[in-house]
């Protein structure tokens, strides 16, 4: 295990030797990281979740409790993930005909800033990108476009986020600003960009 300055791990926490722990992160109670799994900096990692092995979580990120991260997820930075929330890996799992190694592993990408709400699930095989906002309890099956917001079984689109969290409202030429005086420009049903 490589445990970088100021990581601390709770003496319940399982930490696999050949895991990597990036400076300032903090394991807690009943948490198992697998040998080859890499987290970041200054991560705040729950109680009762599994970091598994080819998992890689970027710096910032805050994983709550029960949380499962298994192999093909690849967390960028400040990413959020409520508790409880599920992660897959494969697509049609039998237990008569098991599909248990790296070949029949989809990869899930959650990029910067995205969060997903308490309970929710993120099937395998799907990116939610920049700044994504997961209602609490929604199944996502497909792509999330940067900075939408979705709910539902399945999720769909209901509306837009800013980075910093505020819900964007946007104007007739398509342009929106956040509290924080960030603006986004809407570029088509499904677009958004932050211009500054």
């Amino acid at each position: 295990m490589t445990l970088e300055s100021g990581a601390r791990v709770h003496r319940t926490a399982v930490v696999d030797e050949g895991a990597q722990i990036g400076e300032g992160t903090r394991i807690w109670h009943f948490t198992h990281v697998c040998p080859k799994a890499v987290i970041g900096r200054n991560c705040s990692i729950g109680q009762n979740v599994l970091v598994a092995n080819q998992v890689t979580i970027g710096d910032h990120c805050k994983i709550q409790n029960n949380v499962s991260l298994y192999e093909g997820v690849i967390l960028e930075d400040y990413v959020f993930c409520g508790p409880s929330m599920v992660f897959t890996n494969v697509l049609t799992p039998r237990c008569e005909f098991p599909r248990a190694s790296s070949e029949h592993y989809h990869r899930t990408l959650i990029k910067r800033g995205a969060s997903i709400g308490a309970n929710a699930t993120i099937v395998c095989g799907i990116t939610l990108h920049e700044g994504a906002f997961v209602a609490a309890g929604a199944v996502v099956t497909r792509d999330v476009p940067a900075y939408a917001l979705v709910a539902g079984v399945p999720a769909r689109v209901i509306g837009w986020m800013s980075a910093y969290g505020d819900r964007l409202e946007f104007d007739e030429a398509g342009f929106a600003t956040d509290s924080q005086g960030h603006r986004y420009q809407q570029t088509g049903e499904f677009d958004v960009v932050r211009l500054s």
